[in-house]
């Protein structure tokens, strides 16, 4: 299912409401303890997008600094009432957003299109979509394609 833009999310309560305004960059489903733990779950979905494609409607999220495993912490933007994770921000500060892909109102047309940190994922979960699998992290430039790494460079100046 391809995405519709803009494709809008939020909260639970629905008093943070985003829109995408392009589609992400990349697709990560990281199966890393660090995630498990943060979420309650077995792996993370984050869709990778720069900041200026995700449009604020009404209230904007909180953000809060919380330990991460590289040891440089995430920023993460919850809701102030129900306190839900509409997204973080990692090393590069907040000129990207991985946005918790749960969030948004039709998830299904995300996919992931890798499976990383697969070295400890959780053995009842089963990896057969055809998605690339990496043991812990990959290099962008064999996986992501052409145009997200234009976007990258872009807003990098790499």
């Amino acid at each position: 299912m391809a995405m519709k833009l803009p494709a809008m999310g939020g909260c639970t309560c629905k008093t943070v409401r985003y829109s995408l305004t392009e589609k992400p960059l990349f697709t990560h489903c990281c199966h890393c303890r660090w995630c498990q733990r943060e979420t309650g779950s077995a792996f993370v979905l984050n869709a990778m997008i720069e900041s200026i494609f995700v449009d604020h409607l009404g209230i904007a999220p909180v953000t809060e600094r919380i330990p991460s495993e590289s040891g440089r912490g995430q920023l993460v933007a919850r809701c102030p009432s129900c306190k839900v994770a509409v997204w973080s921000h990692y090393s590069m500060g907040d000129t990207l957003s991985f946005i918790r892909v749960g969030t948004l109102d039709n998830p299904d047309a995300c996919p992931p299109d890798v499976h990383i940190f697969t070295q400890s994922k959780q053995p009842w979960v089963s990896l057969d979509d055809g998605k690339p699998n990496c043991t812990t992290y990959y290099n962008r430039k064999d996986l992501w394609p052409e145009e997200s790494l234009r976007r990258f460079a872009a807003l990098t100046g790499r």
